[in-house]
């Protein structure tokens, strides 16, 4: 039986759109380097937070599945 796990990881506001995916790129290819396999990837965007993270009430909000 394989292990399924799932990542959402939430990224400054102040990135740009290339900044992003290549953080998203990053996160991908460290799954990948060590063995996992990627499922599934959802971009759920800009979003408010429920409480301010480093005076931020904002992040770009981003799920995997391995």
């Amino acid at each position: 039986m394989i292990k399924q796990y799932e990542t959402v990881f939430i990224a400054t506001p102040v990135l740009s759109e290339t900044q992003m995916k290549e953080a998203v790129a990053k996160y991908v290819s460290l799954i990948k380097d060590n063995g996992g396999e990627v499922v599934y990837e959802e971009d759920w965007g800009l979003k408010q937070l429920a409480y301010p993270i480093q005076h931020k009430t904002s992040g770009f909000y981003y799920l995997i599945e391995y």
